[in-house]
């Protein structure tokens, strides 16, 4: 895609642009929101966007850049809330028909009000599933969210609209969340960068009502982007006492380091998976190209196998605590997919619950034994191509819910470990397929510098819309 166009340059590349007085925040704004009028009623990434809003924020960007006073790392850049996180003065609907649009809409997420404190400009909220509680994007809300490679295909999700909006430049910086894979499989599905960092590096206000496997990240076009935004993302706020310690870390630093000499497991199915021989062929090409860097790498199988019943007992417990304080009326309007869900995991008994705690806890304490041996793991970040549009899981498949067709990403919800999905290249149809590298708890920094290094071997590329 042209470089010309505006609404694809990276926030490193604005924010030069910016300093040099070469492009203005007023103009990058002008040309996201060209591009969301443009794509938006086709591929429907934004549930809401601020026009108004966005260009003041953009003409006050201006003003402190013309005074040489930028406000922050990110002042002046397009960037977008998915519509799960909370934002001062707009609705947060989460994809539901039973939210009150009504609020009061007063308060901003710990990540929104960093990004707010750094000078971004704020365009709108990204489309989710109800509750962000399965792998592809439609709600009864919204509709469907669509992938910028095929129209009639998924873009996965949660974060879909977060996904799509970052590939077709609406935006250069994207806020999405990841309780079982929600940032890595639409980013592996549209062809981005996602990194769910370790649980607690973003701080979250409230807290998930999925629990503890809930990460919050960013969704970028390049891996220097997510590492700028993490930068800000990670900031602390008290009101998460799950957040960890913050360290002042600037993750653009130390990208250039690269892993020769690096220790790297590549696991092509974790043992277990069934994964389409495209994917298949893709992501061992991609693992192998890590030898070409310096690094060692050798075909592994973690003790992150098979977790699927661990999982499930989580996440379908989460759900029914996402719809406890609801009414009969509220949960008779919402996805049945989600009702069905929050019924089996009401149905979990404390019992079959604990049990899924210690069996999570066993596999944490695997997987950091195992990290002590491998610095990284690469595998699929999904099994399959991006299927059709409106399903929850590939028809025909004879599959039940979304959580059969993505054994690669939660497992790492589970552990709470860092990992990101990079683009490795695309299936004989055009579609996007994702290399997952995963690294030990507290290791962003690894799993950032190894992404630019595989960047520079094969940058990422834009469908043409």
């Amino acid at each position: 895609m042209p470089k010309t166009d505006l609404a694809l340059w990276s926030a490193t590349e604005l924010l030069h642009g910016f300093a040099r007085r070469t492009v203005s925040p007023v103009e990058a704004t002008e040309a996201a929101l060209g591009r969301i009028d443009r794509l938006n009623g086709q591929l429907n990434a934004f549930r809401l966007v601020d026009r108004e809003g966005a260009l003041a924020a953009a003409r006050g960007s201006e003003a402190r850049w013309q005074r040489g006073e930028p406000l922050g790392l990110v002042d002046g850049v397009p960037a977008s809330i998915k519509d799960l996180s909370l934002t001062k003065g707009w609705s947060t609907l989460r994809g539901s028909k039973a939210t009150d649009p009504a609020g009061p809409w007063d308060v901003d997420a710990p990540f929104v009000a960093r990004l707010r404190e750094h000078g971004a400009v704020l365009l709108g909220k990204t489309t989710t599933p109800e509750f962000g509680w399965k792998g592809v994007t439609d709600s009864p809300l919204t509709g469907i969210t669509r992938n910028p490679w095929d129209a009639s295909k998924t873009p996965g999700g949660s974060s879909g609209g977060a996904a799509v909006a970052a590939a077709t430049g609406m935006g250069a910086l994207h806020q999405g969340s990841d309780g079982g894979g929600s940032i890595r499989m639409p980013a592996g599905y549209t062809g981005i960068y996602g990194i769910k960092p370790t649980f607690g590096r973003v701080p979250a206000y409230p807290l998930s009502p999925f629990g503890t496997v809930a990460h919050v990240g960013p969704m970028t076009r390049t891996v220097a982007d997510s590492a700028l935004m993490l930068s800000v993302m990670s900031e602390p706020d008290a009101r998460d006492w799950y957040a960890l310690p913050y360290e002042g870390t600037d993750y653009r630093n130390g990208l250039n380091v690269g892993v020769a000499g690096w220790r790297i497991a590549y696991s092509p199915a974790l043992g277990h998976a069934r994964v389409d021989p495209e994917v298949a062929a893709l992501v061992k090409a991609a693992a192998l190209r890590f030898a070409e860097l310096g690094a060692v790498v050798e075909e592994v199988d973690p003790p992150a196998g098979e977790c699927h019943e661990t999982f499930r007992v989580h996440w379908f417990a989460g759900a029914a605590n996402a719809l406890s304080a609801l009414t009969d009326a509220q949960i008779a309007i919402m996805d049945p997919g989600l009702r069905e869900v929050a019924a089996r995991g009401a149905a979990i008994t404390l019992k079959e619950y604990f049990a899924a705690v210690k069996a999570r806890e066993a596999l944490g304490t695997a997987m950091n034994a195992f990290h002590e041996e491998w610095d990284l793991l690469l595998t699929p970040t999904l099994p399959i191509p991006a299927f059709d549009a409106g399903h929850e899981v590939p028809p025909g498949s004879g599959m039940g819910r979304w959580t059969e067709w993505t054994p690669f990403s939660y497992p790492f919800n589970l552990t709470q470990q860092p990992a990101a999905s990079i683009p490795c290249g695309r299936t004989k149809a055009g579609l996007p397929v994702g290399l997952q590298i995963v690294g030990p708890k507290g290791g962003e920094d690894m799993v950032l510098a190894a992404s630019a290094a595989f960047e520079s071997l094969m940058p990422i590329a834009l469908p043409e819309v």
